[in-house]
């Protein structure tokens, strides 16, 4: 079974782009990405992207969109499972030189939000030994705080469900 068919590996993947891109996409707009950026901000931004990359974002949502195109075709097509197992992994191999240009864009989205002033600071403090401890626990922090936050929205659901219903039977109304 080739690492992109392993059924944990999929969903790890999947919570793991969806967190590191809910969280690191908030407040983001198109206007701002417009803006003209000094090659040495860009830098700096980079500099911190790279400081920071644990996830591995780029290959997680390669891999997940190579799963993806797998079941697709594959759910149409069993019979070419292997052969589509052989593409999808082929295809994989060719995004391989190809991180740059997510990572590049994603530093231009912090040189616009931040100045170099403010990317000085925060990349001396991603350089420090906590900055270094943090960057590297994000991934796993963040998966920790998805599934609180999963418990916490499954409780609260029932439990909002239970106090609607309660307010509606002191109404008189049964459902």
């Amino acid at each position: 079974m080739a690492f992109w068919t392993n059924p944990n590996l999929v969903r790890n993947a999947r919570a793991l782009v969806a967190a590191v891109l809910t969280i690191g996409t908030l407040g983001l707009s198109v206007p701002a990405m417009a803006q003209e950026v000094a090659p040495e901000h860009l830098a700096l931004a980079r500099k911190y992207i790279d400081l920071t990359d644990r996830a591995a974002v780029f290959e997680v949502t390669v891999v997940e969109t190579g799963i993806e195109t797998m079941q697709q075709i594959v759910q149409q097509n069993p019979e070419i499972l292997d052969k589509t197992n052989d593409a999808v992994g082929k295809v994989i191999q060719e995004y391989n030189g190809r991180k740059g240009e997510l990572l590049d864009q994603f530093a231009r989205v912090y040189a616009v939000r931040f100045s170099i002033e403010e990317l000085q600071q925060i990349v001396a403090f991603y350089e420090s030994p906590v900055g270094m401890k943090l960057s590297q626990a994000n991934s796993e922090l963040n998966t920790d705080l998805q599934r609180v936050l999963q418990v916490y929205t499954n409780n609260l659901k029932r439990e909002f469900f239970a106090k609607v219903r309660a307010e509606l039977r002191a109404q008189g109304i049964e459902i």
